[in-house]
């Protein structure tokens, strides 16, 4: 009776301490606004899908913490509560199975990967879903080593225009971050990016909108998205695309649709086509 008396105590300890612990992860994750976003590199507003994404990635933390303080916990009562006794000799009981027990253990993984995938899925149909009629078309191309920009008519903007990239020439010291290859986009706008490549896999990646996206040759990839803070944001090739992979960077600026057209206006008339590929397989006669 008094073993019984001392296991019920050891479980109500480990139990409080569960809960104290459960409770203080979810009291940290409103210390700072670090926490709050799970120390990503960016704001919940900065486009219309970091909101998603933050959310996903910060309570799919939170989730997986509880799960583990739970199973930890019970790791340590079965250490503590059928640990040898004092005085014991020979094994406890032997239990072949336990089917109960063993539907417990299969149900509730299934369970939580049911419920992890469904909101996973969820939230990447709201990020790929396309925009019927987007304000702004602009088709990326990547290239050894630099960006090359077409601005599509439709939407705000009036006419084919381009931009094409330099790239970055790296030498240790001080680089002029104005002259890397940028990419303008207006602020409260829908945006359509359409992704492609002149010779090898590249992949778009701007860290501060939480997507990245590889650029396959023949392939075109898409992100969808609108712009909801101004600024600069830094943006590089994600993919080992040769020699100068490192010196494949470039900038997004989000600005308000006058700066946007003023930037527009200033670009030349027309789009870079698949004659400026270099694909050989592309360019064979």
């Amino acid at each position: 009776m008094r073993s019984q008396n001392r296991t019920s105590s050891q479980r109500s300890r480990i139990i409080s301490v569960t809960a104290l612990a459960a409770a203080g992860a979810l009291a940290l994750s409103g210390c700072s606004p670090e926490v709050q976003r799970g120390w990503l590199p960016t704001e919940k507003d900065t486009t219309s899908n970091t909101g998603i994404l933050t959310d996903l990635w910060v309570n799919s933390w939170i989730a997986a913490l509880i799960v583990g303080i739970i199973t930890w916990a019970l790791m340590l009562w079965c250490i503590v509560a059928y640990r040898r006794r004092k005085g014991a000799t020979g094994f406890p009981r032997q239990i072949s199975y336990n089917l109960p027990l063993e539907i417990f253990y299969t149900a509730i993984p299934l369970f939580l990967v049911v419920v992890f995938f469904y909101f996973t899925d969820r939230d990447q149909r709201a990020v790929d879903n396309p925009n019927a009629n987007p304000d702004v078309t602009v088709n990326v191309v990547g290239k050894q080593w630099s960006w090359d920009f077409n601005y599509e008519q439709g939407g705000i903007v009036k006419e084919d225009v381009h931009e094409s990239g330099i790239q970055a020439h790296l030498t240790g010291k001080e680089y002029d971050l104005e002259q890397l290859p940028t990419l303008y986009l207006p602020v409260d706008k829908s945006v359509t990016v359409e992704l492609t490549s002149r010779d090898v896999i590249h992949s778009f990646w701007v860290p501060a909108f939480l997507q990245k996206r590889d650029m396959i040759p023949g392939k075109p990839n898409y992100m969808y998205f609108t712009p909801q803070k101004e600024g600069v944001y830094e943006g590089k090739c994600a993919e080992l695309c040769g020699e100068y992979h490192s010196e494949m960077l470039f900038r997004v600026k989000v600005v308000s649709e006058a700066e946007f057209q003023a930037h527009l206006v200033g670009l030349e008339k027309g789009l870079l086509d698949e004659k400026y590929d270099r694909n050989p397989n592309l360019n064979e006669k």
